[in-house]
């Protein structure tokens, strides 16, 4: 999607700064930790009062340490999957953050109950698309679709908060029904994805047990205790 296709070009634009930051002492582990932390605080400080302008400034800010320290890890060549699941994690309590403060406002100040839903909807929508994921790749299998993907459920919610905290009317709640909607749809996108896979390559394994008559069955295998999950 949009952040995919983006994100050659971003780091394209910013290698120079993570290879000279490279050649500092910190640790992308570290950046990765003070992002999260100026994310959550940014939200929890600002979008709870309904100052949306300065809390989306505050968060864009330390959200773009999510690109700076994939830069410096891959700058001296110590990406890991410990890096790389800091990262996802991270992530997801950044959007919980976000999302979080937002019902807060909604059930509060902002009373708005169904605009608390919808935050509400977009927070677990979003937690199950990661989810999902991350569980058919468990399964070996792929799930990389999707029509509302992080980078964009993002890149709205911190554009319609900074623009509605101008003074821009209907803008946010606008942008929490329709990510509300976009991701809802994509979890079904990706669970019809994962399941279409599934489908095929349970077929292709029955065709080939019946061209092997006779042959020995394979052992019962992980494949079939993750399968009761």
């Amino acid at each position: 999607m949009l952040a995919s296709k983006a994100r050659p070009q971003i780091q394209r634009v910013l290698d120079p700064l993570g290879e000279r930051l490279a050649r500092s002492r910190v640790s992308p582990d570290a950046v990765t930790i003070v992002g999260t932390i100026g994310v959550v605080g940014g939200a929890l400080g600002f979008f709870t009062r309904g100052v949306f302008f300065v809390g989306t400034v505050v968060i864009a800010l330390f959200a773009f340490s999510d690109l700076i320290d994939g830069l410096i890890a891959r700058a001296r060549g110590i990406s890991s999957r410990w890096g790389a699941f800091l990262d996802s994690t991270s992530d997801r309590i950044g959007d919980g953050a976000i999302f979080g403060s937002l019902i807060i406002w909604y059930a509060g100040d902002g009373d708005s109950m169904p605009l608390c839903v919808a935050s509400l909807i977009c927070l677990i929508a979003g937690s199950v698309i990661s989810y999902v994921k991350a569980r058919a790749e468990g399964l070996g299998l792929r799930c990389d679709v999707g029509f509302a993907e992080r980078g964009e459920r993002l890149l709205v919610v911190l554009v319609a908060a900074g623009l509605y905290g101008l003074g821009v009317p209907y803008l946010l709640p606008a942008a929490l029904w329709f990510l509300a909607a976009a991701t809802v749809l994509t979890v079904v996108q990706r669970i019809i994805y994962v399941r279409r896979q599934y489908l095929r390559h349970d077929q292709g394994a029955g065709a080939g047990a019946g061209a092997g008559v006779g042959a020995a069955q394979p052992p019962v295998g992980p494949s079939a205790a993750m399968r009761a999950h």
